[in-house]
């Protein structure tokens, strides 16, 4: 590039920006998307064979149970973005506090669903209940199983916070426990739905 007096300027450069967290977080969360497309097949295939037990299985449902659960999620996702944003700015003390926001949100999510879970059986919906039921829990319960991994992630990150481990320069790792907890966020989104609302 010339400048009107004739100078050769240097030519501008195109800074990417970094993905967040890292690749080993990155496979796994596609893994468990994979995993969890699967499972939504599995869903379809059986509503489409047994459209009457989909149709009425929502009726018994706890449906404050699971409006319970996303809004845990939801928020405890959200005290994942502003803990990350505060580490940005090497915040410590408050990133520390977000991310135990989140983890004490996010233990919401297994508390409720063992209550939900003493509800159902104690009025007859177990895994023998049908086939709506079963894919309810193999669905949800797989969920939990993610959810819970999810924690122990959090756990860590809130540790190493708490130890000055992270800082606006170096926090990947708790890059990638906010990117795996907002991959469990989406999952149930998609979960609620096709088991509380839709019929």
């Amino acid at each position: 590039m010339n400048d009107p007096a004739g100078a050769t300027l240097p030519a501008p450069t195109l800074h990417a920006q970094p993905v967040p967290g890292n690749k080993g977080i990155w496979v796994g969360i596609f893994c468990v998307l994979v995993e969890f497309l699967l499972l939504f097949c599995v869903y379809f295939i059986a509503k489409a064979h047994h459209p009457a037990a989909f149709e009425r299985g929502p009726d018994q449902l706890a449906t404050v149970a699971g409006v319970t659960i996303t809004l845990l999620l939801l928020t405890s996702g959200y005290c994942m973005v502003k803990a990350v944003a505060a580490i940005r700015r090497d915040a410590r003390r408050t990133t520390f506090f977000w991310v135990l926001a989140a983890l004490l949100l996010g233990l919401g999510y297994p508390i409720v669903k063992f209550f939900e879970i003493r509800w159902n059986v104690a009025h007859g919906i177990d895994g023998t209940a049908g086939i709506f039921y079963t894919v309810y829990y193999y669905l949800t319960l797989n969920h939990l199983v993610h959810v819970s991994w999810g924690l122990l992630g959090l756990i860590w990150v809130a540790t190493r916070t708490a130890l000055g481990v992270y800082s606006s320069r170096d926090h990947s790792g708790l890059e990638a426990a906010a990117m795996y907890w907002h991959g469990t966020d989406v999952l149930w989104l998609i979960i609620f739905p096709f088991f509380y609302v839709l019929r």
